[in-house]
């Protein structure tokens, strides 16, 4: 927008400029034409006395001297036909002035002034000057150059003027830019000042008037889930009071051990739904392996009941990794979840977590029929669930600069590759920069 409008200035000024100079420098031209011709006349004029009364020789010496001053070629053509000065042929325009009349016309050497001197004894004498054309554009190169340097400097403070203009209204609109891409990735506290013309000043109150209100159905919104989430809370007890009342131990512990997995799920949303109340913290971390060793631990029991296979192929952990642990736990059990409820009864999956060059892949492999298309959008499922599951590890993965990727095994089962960017903490950060200074 600010070069278009310092083109569209620039373009103003130059047809402006062109139509007021071109016609000022054809009027230089002929104003330095008409006073070459009026002081060549001039000179003209001064010699009639001398031709209408005095003899050829006294003719001859002043029109020496005035062609010696004036630098013009002087000539006097007496009635009997001698040429005194200039020796030049008879011209049209001095067969004319021999019958009385004067005038000025144009030669191949310049401007003719020829003047009929009436008076004599002897009949009409003529005296004819030449204005080289030297002297008819004496100063006019001066001044169109002049003029053509006032047009450029125009141009320059007409596009200083509108580079300036044009950061006002540029700089106004950038900000509200800024601002609006902020508010896209989830900075809700970005706000415009306003500034510019009363337009932009209007735009930039409305768009801080809607920050504000997405602002407040955020939080409400937020409010309303941890609300949810903290309800289930009650019947998560009862559950628990039920399980410690079964005669098995065994199934008392298994039942125990998913009530309280799903209460950290609860209490990880209500903290999620609630973090921006919440006072900052560090980056979130946790231990990959240790999370998929003890989710693989959980879900290997229905693997057993349902005769699956299950193969875990785990690097030697610490893994740290840059996904809250709450997160990591949801989408490990979103990722080992989808193999039960799209593979049918006895179908073998293996599970591998390595690290790789600058990322911790996780594996998720199975032997089964394959991922329908479009498993990974949101709400989309062919296995009659909620169709969540892909989505969350996909959000887990990209809150931690990963993503997820689904991909057709050898033998034409489902592969769903989560890649999760490393945690690095202040000690091993110093260390790595160490060793590359």
């Amino acid at each position: 927008m600010r070069a278009r409008l310092a083109l569209l200035v620039a373009a103003v000024s130059v047809l402006t400029l062109i139509a007021f100079l071109v016609p000022l420098a054809l009027l230089v031209r002929t104003v330095a034409e008409d006073r070459a011709t009026v002081r060549a006349t001039a000179d003209a004029q001064s010699l009639v006395p001398v031709v209408g009364t005095a003899d050829a020789a006294t003719i001859r010496l002043t029109v020496e001297q005035l062609a010696a001053e004036s630098g013009r070629p002087v000539s006097v053509f007496l009635p009997d036909g001698t040429v005194l000065g200039a020796q030049t042929p008879r011209t049209p325009a001095v067969a004319l002035a021999a019958r009385g009349q004067s005038l000025t016309g144009e030669s191949a050497a310049g401007r003719e002034v020829v003047i009929a001197v009436q008076g004599r004894a002897d009949g009409t004498g003529v005296i004819r000057i030449v204005v080289p054309q030297h002297e008819l554009t004496a100063g006019v190169t001066r001044a169109w150059l002049v003029l053509a340097l006032l047009g450029v400097i125009l141009v320059l403070i007409g596009l200083l003027v509108a580079d300036r203009l044009a950061h006002t209204l540029v700089r106004p609109i950038s900000d509200l830019s800024a601002v609006s891409h902020r508010l896209a990735n989830a900075e809700l506290d970005a706000r415009v000042t306003p500034a510019g013309p009363a337009e932009l000043r209007e735009v930039a109150g409305a768009l801080n008037h809607l920050a504000t209100r997405i602002q407040v159905l955020l939080v409400q919104e937020r409010e309303q889930v941890a609300d949810l989430s903290h309800q289930l809370r009650t019947p998560l007890t009862a559950l628990r009071l039920e399980a410690e009342s079964l005669r098995d131990p065994d199934d008392a512990a298994r039942i125990t051990v998913a009530a309280d997995g799903l209460e950290r799920a609860v209490t990880g949303l209500i903290r999620q739904a609630r973090w921006r109340n919440s006072p900052a913290g560090g980056p979130a971390t946790s231990d990959a392996a240790a999370i998929v060793a003890d989710r693989v631990a959980f879900w290997s029991v229905l693997a057993e009941d349902t005769g699956r296979t299950v193969t875990l192929d785990l690097a030697a952990g610490p893994i740290p990794v840059g996904v809250a642990a709450d997160n990591l736990t949801a989408a490990v059990d979103a990722l080992l979840g989808n193999v039960f409820a799209h593979t049918p009864d006895g179908t073998p999956f293996a599970v591998r977590l390595a690290r790789e060059v600058g990322e911790v892949v996780l594996t998720v492999a199975d032997e089964g029929p394959g991922m329908p298309a479009g498993a990974v959008r949101r709400g989309a499922s062919a296995a009659g669930s909620t169709g969540l599951g892909l989505d969350i590890a996909r959000r887990a993965a990209q809150a931690g600069g990963g993503r997820l990727e689904l991909r057709t095994g050898p033998g034409g089962g489902a592969q769903v590759l989560l890649r999760l960017r490393p945690s690095t903490s202040p000690r091993e950060a110093a260390a790595l920069r160490l060793r590359e200074a």
